[in-house]
């Protein structure tokens, strides 16, 4: 099956207070390390969605091999930024059958769970989703097949891919992914991190 991927990185970090897509976790940005992971998992059409501070996030990280799209509207939203990362992957291969759509701040990602994540949809023949299980429940990374994206689509204002996660209920695959609930959302968060 052929899946492109989707790094949502668009938004402003306000409860952290700086952007978190710089914040170095064991010598590597944590947008840096995502999309090296991704790399390392075979997939070859990526699309970073970058918003607020795009540019000083477009300086400091390596994004070459990948391709970096802004969402001009980032702050209304993570389905704003879903929605401008499909459009370009749908461009750029036309014959995707599904995405992968993953954040930049869960530092326990490894190349391992992506690479579970895409055997169990490959399994399925990509026709429905595979996601990461963590904490009770069902989240991001995830593969979404392509017979979802007029629902990735009709997604409205920082409602993201967990609701439809949670509105497919039994369709969807799950991988284990311990340690999936750590993520970098504030200042408290990074110090258990470090």
């Amino acid at each position: 099956m052929k899946v492109g991927a989707i790094i949502l990185a668009a938004g402003a970090s306000r409860r952290l207070g700086r952007a978190k897509q710089l914040v170095e976790f064991e010598g590597e940005m944590l947008l840096a390390r995502v999309v090296r992971l991704v790399h390392e998992a075979g997939l070859e059409q990526v699309v970073v969605v970058l918003g607020a501070e795009h540019e000083a996030i477009a300086a400091a990280v390596d994004l070459s091999g990948v391709r970096v799209v802004r969402n001009e509207d980032w702050a209304r939203g993570i389905a704003g930024s879903i929605h401008v990362g499909l459009q370009v992957v749908e461009e750029v291969a036309l014959d995707i059958d599904g995405v992968l759509i993953l954040t930049c701040d869960q530092p326990r990602l490894s190349v391992s769970h992506l690479r579970a994540l895409m055997a169990v949809f490959d399994a399925r023949d990509g026709l429905e989703i595979a996601a990461s299980e963590y904490a009770g429940g069902v989240g991001v990374p995830a593969i979404f097949s392509r017979a979802m994206f007029p629902e990735l689509y009709a997604l409205s204002g920082d409602k993201g891919a967990r609701a439809l996660l949670k509105k497919a209920g039994g369709a969807v695959m799950r991988v284990d992914f311990p340690g999936g609930e750590v993520d970098v959302d504030t200042p408290e968060d990074l110090a258990k991190l470090q």
